[in-house]
């Protein structure tokens, strides 16, 4: 779903950009004896080495909020006017885990509230960021996304256990105009309830469950489909792009999407290996680390992309801009 905008939409603009890793990191080694598999089994099928997982009382808000300082620090503005947090494992199940986040963050007052799209929270939360600045309910917006998911995952699967991390990823957005560095195009988004099954964890229950198989084909053909859409919404051609920025599912989704959308390998940015699947925070986490790491440049033209349980999917477009290089990035 997308609407064709007006010339002069107003448009969410990036000026500063954080990450947090928990530090607990958990190699394919690690896991070998309790799964009955081994590393290289794990990264021929996933891309993934190690993942990060929050230590017992740590919790999303926590990684939330040392994401949200240090993308505040980046955008050298101690202050926002919403707080939209992009999570599908909040603190509680009510109240919404954003309130606590902003106050942790010295922004009580402000308007604060939760999505829950699953892997693709970031991209349907910067859409409800792009609405607040649109309507000028907010002049600054400081958007979270933010997992726990190593709790959802039942540790002796190894289908999930593999993939699955916790992390969080945080940018701030103001108000700009159609084209400017850092300004992000129209979003495409969509949903399939019908497929819901694919990946759920259903009522009564503790673990995720996920068809792989089905969900591969679900996320090759919805992601290529939304980054289409929102290439052309953006006025661009798909030779236009000098960076794909896509959900980090596992190394064999990234690639097929890159195929099927006639990218260069080049192009593609990938930090899966070093992070696992990190849901609603994988997409900010992805260009903190490829920006500090310099594969990710001023003036580079990003597609950005996700699919997630819902189903849900959708892209958009971003000029990456020139933000103060910090040494912070986990």
């Amino acid at each position: 779903m997308t609407a064709a905008p007006p010339p002069t939409a107003v448009r969410p603009v990036l000026t500063g950009i954080g990450s947090w890793l928990p530090p607990d990191v958990v190699t394919n080694h690690d896991l070998e004896r309790r799964l009955g598999t081994d590393d290289a089994w794990i990264r021929s099928r996933t891309g993934i080495r190690r993942r990060h997982h929050a230590a017992p009382g740590t919790t999303t808000g926590d990684l939330a909020v040392e994401a949200g300082r240090r993308a505040l620090k980046s955008a050298e503005e101690p202050t926002a006017d919403a707080v939209v947090l992009a999570t599908a494992t909040p603190d509680r199940r009510c109240p919404a885990t954003a309130p606590h986040v902003a106050a942790r963050l010295g922004l009580s007052g402000v308007p604060a509230f939760d999505i829950a799209a699953v892997c693709s929270g970031f991209l349907y939360g910067l859409a409800a960021a792009g609405g607040l600045l649109a309507t000028g309910a907010a002049r600054r917006v400081l958007l979270i996304a933010a997992e726990t998911f190593s709790t959802l995952i039942d540790p002796r699967d190894r289908n999930t256990a593999v993939i699955f991390a916790d992390g969080a990823g945080a940018v701030v957005l103001r108000a700009g105009a159609d084209g400017e560095p850092g300004a992000f195009g129209p979003v495409a988004l969509g949903s399939d309830g019908d497929l819901g099954d694919l990946i759920e964890i259903p009522a009564g229950e503790r673990y995720l469950r996920m068809q792989g198989r089905a969900t591969f084909r679900q996320a090759v053909e919805r992601m290529a489909m939304a980054s289409r859409t929102a290439v052309t919404d953006a006025g661009w051609r798909l030779a236009d792009v000098d960076r794909l920025a896509a959900h980090q599912a596992n190394t064999r989704i990234l690639n097929a999407l890159a195929d099927e959308l006639g990218l260069p390998s080049g192009h593609l940015l990938s930090n899966v290996e070093h992070v696992g699947n990190t849901a609603a925070a994988s997409i900010p986490l992805l260009l903190d680390h490829t920006s500090a790491d310099g594969r990710l440049r001023p003036g580079h033209r990003v597609l950005l992309t996700a699919f997630g349980a819902g189903l849900t999917w959708g892209a958009t477009t971003l000029r990456w801009p020139d933000l103060p290089v910090r040494r912070d990035t986990v």
